[in-house]
């Protein structure tokens, strides 16, 4: 592709010459291949490895052999390149782990229902990290609100341009009081999630999770409800929030930089489909188009940077920009 001059072209007036003797530029150094980044597959493998050992540590009295366990695997070079890219580096983030790991108390809002998939959860979700670490975070709801990076879900939703659900965190006393009235009256009409608190998300990731709502729509029998997402777009401000109510919500956060959402799994089980959406969702991973993080009632996904550009065209196109 031939790029289009910048120069303004002739100019009036008599030409400039030069004394000095013509010279010739220093040819430009060959470019060089952009370097692979760190094998996410042995990256997987190696935190499933470490998972199985720190099972068999679960029951121990003294958190010394968990923690020796910790430092010495994340030292191996599988697990130590993808922490080292993320903007803590290997440091930073071997001390926030085991940090969170001194911390964890099991909780009933908690995700990570044992030290394991504290582990887990944390560990995997440091992919996120690494692929968005140059893109800012969102701090505060107001810049979730206010940011035209962002699109309203209900202005697509009332269009009938989602190919998925969400519900909306009720705001005020008598919003949470029909929830709960409801929740008692149909306590398996929908998934049990507090909701969105707010329904802002980026354009790939509209594109993202409606390829995924189609194509689970195809492979599910009729009358299966669609996908439910249960989580979007977060401040840094709202992931403490979420911190101090008992959620594992770790920082930083794909969330936090609006490409990480949360779907769905447990409630699907009861119409026979969950597998199914685990599969969909693990076949797009292995593709290299997302990272999927098993947080038990729910499944985190974080869209990787690859895929971004052609799921932007697929927005554009699906919305007729």
């Amino acid at each position: 592709m031939r790029v289009p001059s910048r120069s303004p072209g002739p100019q009036p007036g008599p030409p400039v010459t030069s004394a000095a003797s013509p010279r010739r530029l220093p040819a430009a150094p060959p470019t060089r291949p952009t370097p692979p980044g760190p094998d996410l597959a042995a990256y997987r493998a190696a935190v499933a490895d470490l998972l199985v050992e720190l099972g068999a540590l679960a029951d121990a009295p003294s958190t010394a052999a968990r923690q020796i366990l910790i430092d010495q695997r994340l030292r191996e070079p599988a697990l130590a390149a993808v922490l080292d890219a993320t903007p803590q580096g290997f440091l930073g983030a071997r001390e926030t782990l085991l940090l969170e790991m001194a911390r964890y108390q099991p909780h009933e809002r908690n995700s990570a229902r044992d030290l394991a998939a504290l582990v887990r959860i944390y560990l995997l979700s440091r992919i996120d990290v690494m692929w968005w670490r140059d893109t800012p975070a969102f701090v505060t709801d107001t810049q979730v609100q206010g940011s035209t990076e962002l699109v309203d879900l209900e202005w697509l939703r009332r269009r009938d341009l989602l190919r998925f659900r969400y519900r909306e965190q009720p705001t005020g006393l008598l919003g949470r009081g029909w929830q709960a009235a409801r929740r008692r009256l149909r306590p398996d009409a929908s998934p049990r999630t507090a909701g969105l608190l707010a329904r802002r998300a980026r354009r790939e990731v509209v594109a993202l999770l409606n390829d995924v709502g189609r194509e689970f729509a195809a492979a599910t029998p009729p009358g299966t409800p669609p996908l439910w997402v249960t989580s979007l777009t977060r401040s840094t401000e709202h992931q403490y929030r979420l911190r101090r109510l008992g959620y594992a919500a770790m920082l930083p956060s794909g969330h936090c930089v609006g490409y990480a959402v949360d779907l769905e799994m447990a409630w699907f089980a009861r119409f026979g489909v969950r597998d199914t959406l685990a599969e969909l969702l693990l076949a797009r991973q292995e593709a290299g188009e997302v990272n999927v993080v098993d947080e038990g009632q729910a499944w985190h996904l974080c869209l990787a940077p690859a895929a971004r550009q052609r799921l932007r065209r697929a927005y554009e196109a699906e919305m007729g920009l």
